[in-house]
């Protein structure tokens, strides 16, 4: 189911995202990150992005409805799309994030063809 994923998290008003992270951690190591890395609260109910070394594995974590959430998405072909930062944060928009879970490069767009009449 394509963009099953996208359409959970979706609920969420923030997404931030780390620099890599080992691809065995679970709730207690990524919330630790989550604290020590970005200085967020992991119970806030931002979607944290972890990313493997690859680039093709990626994990979502997040806390909902009085439980922690982790999702993990792991690309066939490619590698996500993944912004730098200075800071080793970004904040992502709900369409950037469907289109980082897809598999897209969110980050160069493509504008859209202007039609040249409307009939």
């Amino acid at each position: 189911m394509p963009g099953v994923i996208a359409r959970i998290l979706r609920r969420t008003p923030d997404t931030r995202y780390a620099e890599l992270a080992d691809m065995r951690s679970g709730f207690n190591s990524l919330a630790a990150k989550v604290q020590t890395v970005l200085d967020k609260d992991p119970y806030g109910g931002n979607i944290f992005l972890f990313r493997g070394k690859r680039g093709d594995l990626l994990k979502a974590f997040y806390w909902c409805d009085g439980g922690l959430c982790l999702f993990a998405k792991r690309l066939e072909k490619g590698r996500f799309a993944w912004p730098r930062s200075d800071s080793g944060v970004v904040a992502l928009t709900t369409a950037q994030l469907s289109l980082l879970l897809e598999g897209f490069d969110w980050r160069q767009p493509l504008d859209a063809a202007r039609p040249r009449t409307a009939l």
